[in-house]
């Protein structure tokens, strides 16, 4: 597949100055709150500005919070947290409708779900019941209740921590609700330096307090508009449809890729150039994301390894012509 850029508008026609500038302060303000993970948070800004949802998976201590509070004080954004727990209910996240005797009528009373930037913080620690409230709001954008659909604020993004299954008291999040987050990652630990760094500095929390908002709505709403102008040619189509078809029939996988999750692929890498710069999509563009898009989509057979482990095969198994 030839690299070369097709012939495409300037780049500044797509993004403006001020707007790339803001982006790329937003990316470095977060890269100094949450350090050492610079590929990491240029995925979360990927999961913002590609209309799509973020999940953070990783071990307790390793920062998943921290990023998430990130983002949300850079984005300039209204925002909510919630922690699931054992017993929280749908309603304690989408709102609940109560009687008013004085109108006779019922009154929505909205629930934290009624933001830009939501934090579930330890999402599956919630039964599903309680996870599955998020599905609607989610996918389009809305929450019905009584049989009223009440339309969700614009933009609205999900950043959902959890911890790996296998720690007590977790539920896995069904496979429905894992496909409505664009990206799944990790943090892992930090490299030495950035450890060294964490230690000798001051407190986090501090320092996300006062971080100042470098985006505002209009900005991020703008910048998801430049994404949809980023060309994909019919070659680099044709590389994401063949990702598509080798990871169902790939040794190991049970259930591959949908053309729902060729579909985010596509969007998350247009999000990913832009963010490089570019107006068109590169094959490294989709190999950068392709992990972090589909591992989580993919359902192995039990001795198949990790889902992780699965996607990076699928994706060297598929050339680049």
């Amino acid at each position: 597949m030839a690299s070369t850029a097709p012939a495409s508008p300037n780049p500044a026609s797509i993004l403006p100055d001020r707007l790339r500038a803001a982006l790329d302060g937003a990316q470095a303000q977060v890269n100094s709150l949450v350090l050492g993970k610079s590929h990491e948070v240029r995925l979360a800004f990927v999961a913002l500005l590609s209309d799509g949802h973020l999940l953070i998976e990783d071990l307790p201590g390793l920062g998943k919070t921290t990023l998430a509070h990130s983002l949300a004080a850079t984005l300039g954004l209204e925002f909510q947290r919630v922690q699931f727990t054992s017993d929280l209910l749908p309603a304690d996240v989408v709102g609940v409708s109560v009687f008013d005797p004085q109108a006779r009528r019922f009154e929505f009373h909205p629930g934290p779900v009624f933001t830009q930037v939501l934090l579930a913080d330890e999402i599956n620690r919630a039964p599903p019941r309680t996870q599955s409230a998020l599905l609607e709001a989610m996918a389009e954008h809305q929450v019905t209740v009584d049989g009223t659909s009440h339309p969700l604020p614009r933009p609205f993004f999900v950043i959902a921590t959890q911890n790996p299954v296998d720690l007590s008291g977790t539920y896995p999040l069904p496979d429905s609700q894992l496909d409505r987050f664009l990206l799944r990652l990790a943090l892992g630990y930090p490299g030495e330096d950035a450890e060294r760094d964490l230690l000798a500095g001051a407190d986090r929390r501090n320092l996300i307090a006062q971080a100042n908002p470098l985006l505002g709505a209009d900005d991020v709403l703008a910048a998801r508009q430049a994404v949809e102008a980023v060309h994909a040619s019919d070659a680099l189509i044709r590389y994401v449809q063949a990702l598509l078809g080798r990871s169902r029939r790939h040794p190991g996988v049970r259930v591959g890729l949908s053309p729902r999750a060729g579909l985010a692929l596509l969007r998350a890498a247009r999000a990913y150039a832009l963010l490089l710069g570019r107006t068109h999509v590169l094959p490294e563009d989709v190999q950068a994301l392709f992990i972090a898009v589909a591992a989580h989509r993919l359902v192995g057979e039990a001795d198949a390894g990790s889902d992780a482990t699965l996607a990076k095969s699928i994706m060297h198994a598929v050339p680049v012509d």
